[in-house]
């Protein structure tokens, strides 16, 4: 038995918080129905410009090809002290990692009228990038306007107590 202490022996996670990139427009134009944690193939730079916050998930989705989930629309933004023998490519089409049967399972639901699989956040996770991505239904025009004036409503309410509390 050893002494050490178990600071020492534990990793730290990659950055304080283990956020990268949340996308609210998904939330906003769908029902999620269920959530999948994702790996990602992701190249060096990419890793890098992920460190420094350089991503942008909002126009993100996920396609199914020949049974493989992949990432488009994730912009990464590469940083200006790249290798000059690296080519970047921001809206790189990027490769999901997730067990087979989870993906027939997705597959099958995917195939089903009105279902799409979105990307939710980005989050680091044992020094990894991991991707959460959503079974989704989208949401018809009166549903987004009934959000937007809930959200509207709690804005009033809170104005009116902050004036209030003066």
């Amino acid at each position: 038995m050893t002494n050490k202490p178990e600071s020492s022996t534990k990793k730290k996670p990659a950055t304080g918080d283990s956020r990268i990139a949340d996308n609210k427009k998904a939330a906003f134009n769908y029902f999620f129905e269920e959530r999948f944690e994702c790996g990602m193939v992701l190249e060096g730079w990419e890793v890098k410009a992920v460190r420094n916050g350089k991503v942008q998930l909002t126009d993100g989705y996920v396609m199914v090809r020949n049974g493989e989930l992949f990432l488009l629309g994730c912009q990464i933004n590469p940083l200006k002290t790249a290798s000059t023998h690296v080519n970047p490519d921001s809206v790189r089409t990027k490769k999901l990692l997730m067990k087979k049967d989870d993906i027939r399972r997705l597959i099958g639901k995917v195939e089903q009228k009105g279902y799409t699989l979105v990307p939710v956040n980005l989050h680091w996770k044992n020094g990894r990038v991991k991707c959460e991505i959503a079974l989704a239904k989208g949401k018809a025009e009166h549903d987004k306007r009934s959000v937007v004036a809930e959200r509207e409503g709690k804005r009033e309410v809170e104005r009116a107590m902050k004036v209030h509390n003066r």
